[in-house]
């Protein structure tokens, strides 16, 4: 009985350890979201977003590309950005892209994994990104 005491007292240590790890991360979400709803406007979000989805849907994919954070980041800021009213193609873009694309690192990977490798995987996630966005957001659409 001991034995499992200890241990649940040991979990519970570790899950407060690694949720304070989190806090400030958890924090810079909420104060980069709060900073977002302040100064990026509907006007401005309409002027970028035309509700074209080809066009919305390259535009998500090239700054989703450019992001860079955690790829739980990118899921809060596609809900702000579906509350704002921009189109599902826009914002599935996003996400995939912020998961699969990353300018900002291209040249660490090619260090490490290669500069062809990092090119070939790059044409390819940026090739299904459009895809993938345009698929899931037109069986949403036809589903409704």
């Amino acid at each position: 009985m001991k034995q499992k005491q200890r241990s649940f007292k040991k979990a519970l240590k570790n899950s407060f350890t690694n949720f304070m790890s989190m806090m400030p991360m958890i924090l810079a979400i909420i104060g980069l979201v709060g900073i977002f709803q302040t100064f990026i406007t509907e006007e401005m979000l309409a002027k970028l977003f035309t509700g074209n989805s080809v066009k919305d849907t390259l535009i998500g994919t090239v700054t989703g590309a450019i992001a860079v954070g955690q790829p739980f980041v990118s899921y809060i800021i596609g809900g702000e950005l579906l509350e704002e009213g921009i189109s599902l193609y826009a914002v599935t873009a996003f996400i995939l892209a912020w998961v699969t694309l990353g300018i900002v690192q291209l040249p660490a990977e090619a260090e490490v994994l290669g500069k062809q490798f990092t090119f070939y995987r790059n044409i390819l996630a940026f090739i299904f990104t459009l895809l993938v966005s345009i698929l899931t957001a037109w069986t949403v659409e036809l589903l409704k």
